[in-house]
């Protein structure tokens, strides 16, 4: 079972699927299209769409169509493939998409702070443990922070290498 989570809860009614060789949207759901399918619709004029990014995929390359895109999907295909919070920083920082970035995969509870941190705003969470402690509003804390990152800390004084009143923070 997959639930989509976003910082204002559980997500009920999300229209969004992705599509593959099995699985096409429906009438009243919208497309999340891979990488070369999204281009080809978005170079064709459609607006609207979703995205999926892979980890090998040149997230760069949806620079001219940013003003299309509704929303992208990062996959986290394994826990230990960080390559998604790059592509989340990069559609943040550097190419200034200010939309829906969601992770899809295997999201863990654990990585749901720093997902935050580099853009990625809703995810959608299949495993049980994370499920269960969103829903109880267990999401882990991070104190100290060693760079800054596309969202600015709550507490700008939280980065641990800079110095406050002499002394390191």
């Amino acid at each position: 079972m997959t639930k989509i989570w976003n910082e204002a809860g559980f997500v009920s009614d999300d229209p969004w699927v992705i599509e593959s060789d099995e699985v096409e949207a429906g009438q009243n759901e919208k497309p999340i299209l891979p990488l070369a399918s999204f281009l080809e619709r978005a170079e064709a004029g459609e607006s609207g769409l979703g995205v999926l990014i892979a980890p090998a995929d040149n997230v760069r390359a949806l620079q001219p169509h940013l003003d299309k895109i509704a929303l992208v999907a990062l996959s986290f295909p394994a826990f230990n493939d960080g390559r998604g919070f790059s592509h989340a920083s990069l559609l943040r920082t550097q190419l200034g998409f200010d939309g829906e970035i969601r992770a899809v995969g295997d999201v863990l509870i654990d990585q749901i702070p720093l997902m935050l941190r580099c853009g990625i705003s809703s995810f959608a969470v299949t495993n049980p443990v994370a499920i269960r402690r969103l829903g109880e509003g267990r999401l882990p804390g991070i104190d100290l922070h060693y760079q800054p990152t596309a969202r600015d800390a709550a507490n700008p004084g939280s980065y641990s290498w800079r110095r406050v009143s002499g002394s390191v923070a």
